[in-house]
């Protein structure tokens, strides 16, 4: 029986040989490969200005910085998402404004988020799950309908790097993009993250700002500070010390010059698993693409009509019986014991949790193979209909 993982990082002699490179430099930590890796980010999301961090978590808490977000300031996200969109705020002395997904979305309700709005709104976070770009145009329209572009929208893209709306790569349509490289990401730097967006907001230069604010507040970056004579410097805020290192970026490097083709595999699995549950009565299907949005395949969030979450979970213990393993994206944040504690309460939120209950996410990466894909989803379908 073969051992299916849910999502493996997907590394070749090409990202050993530049981490080597790297190590033997002299140089391994923020320096010039970090420059060369955000210069190319910026290329490939068609965008202005990339700063790399150490996760997509820090690439957020330095927004909210950034623009003095704080205490009695309010701050509107979706219940639905991993808890770094959530806790960034938390951080920051603000307890979360959650808005309920739309009925059979896994994106926020856009009726909702415009009612939450208030004068002490101070930002908006919206996630694009599994990959699937928000309607980015549409939080536009509902802030100047509101005659409130002053609020900063942050899109948290940690599944989206290479998703495309209306035609163009996500990196540029909110305020501020925030993509995640962990390890089970389809770009990996193993740890990593960077932020991506098009204007400086009245700064002088926000992404220099984003820079120092990541190395501790210091007002030279560790390569200029280390030069013969250079050892002087200033810190000029109170930074955090979230900067990524050359050694990450030289995978960063290696992994974009083949995403596409890493995109175009994981695009063959879903369609292994569509053309298998098309025509399953009780499949719900994720969302892929249509005329304005292509999801970059993250994840395949597939939803088991009439099924219960004792159902649902049968069927991933049936499964990793078999070595395949699966999982579930996400458990609502009410649900879990940090936000509980906060006051949240998950029957305020109603059709989170119907999205939560049925869910189960298989294996998408771009190392399976497409015999194992199909006998991930052959398997998938006998668990199913054994319980049915």
């Amino acid at each position: 029986m073969k051992k299916i993982p849910f999502s493996p990082p997907d590394i070749t002699e090409n990202e050993i040989n530049a981490v080597v490179e790297v190590l033997k430099s002299g140089w391994i930590t923020t320096g010039p490969k970090t420059a060369e890796f955000e210069e190319k980010i910026a290329q490939y999301c068609e965008c202005n200005k990339a700063v790399t961090v150490s996760s997509a978590t820090a690439g957020m808490e330095l927004v909210l910085k950034a623009f003095d977000i704080k205490p009695g300031d309010e701050v509107i996200t979706t219940p639905y998402t991993y808890t770094a969109t959530a806790s960034v705020i938390v951080h920051r002395g603000i307890k979360p404004k959650f808005v309920d997904v739309k009925e059979g979305s896994f994106v926020i309700d856009m009726e909702k988020l415009a009612d939450a709005i208030t004068p002490k709104t101070k930002a908006i976070f919206t996630v694009d799950f599994a990959g699937v770009p928000v309607d980015y145009d549409k939080i536009r329209e509902i802030l100047k309908s509101k005659n409130r572009e002053d609020i900063i929208y942050v899109s948290d893209s940690a599944h989206s790097f290479g998703a495309k709306y209306k035609g163009k790569r996500v990196g540029s349509q909110a305020d501020f993009h925030v993509f995640s490289f962990h390890a089970v990401k389809n770009l990996t730097t193993a740890e990593g993250g960077a932020v991506t967006f098009d204007k400086d907001f009245g700064r002088e230069d926000l992404k220099k700002e984003f820079k120092i604010t990541s190395l501790h507040g210091q007002s030279k970056d560790a390569l200029s500070k280390m030069k013969a004579g250079a050892w002087k410097y200033d810190v000029i805020t109170d930074g955090c010390k979230c900067n990524m290192t050359d050694i990450n970026s030289a995978i960063g490097v290696e992994q974009l010059k083949r995403y596409d083709k890493m995109l175009e595999r994981r695009e063959e699995i879903f369609n292994i698993y569509n053309e298998a549950l098309k025509d399953k009565e009780w499949s719900i299907l994720p969302f892929e693409k249509d005329s304005e949005k292509q999801t970059s395949y993250h994840l395949y969030p597939l939803r088991i009509k009439g099924f219960n979450e004792e159902q649902r979970n049968k069927v991933i213990q049936v499964l990793a019986e078999k070595d395949i393993a699966t999982n579930v994206h996400f458990i609502p944040l009410p649900l879990l014991t940090v936000y509980k504690n906060l006051g949240y309460r998950m029957e305020d939120y109603p059709n989170a949790y119907k999205q939560y209950i049925n869910e189960i996410s298989l294996p998408v990466y771009s190392k399976l193979e497409l015999e194992d894909a199909k006998y991930v989803v052959e398997e998938f379908i006998k668990a199913v209909e054994e319980i049915i």
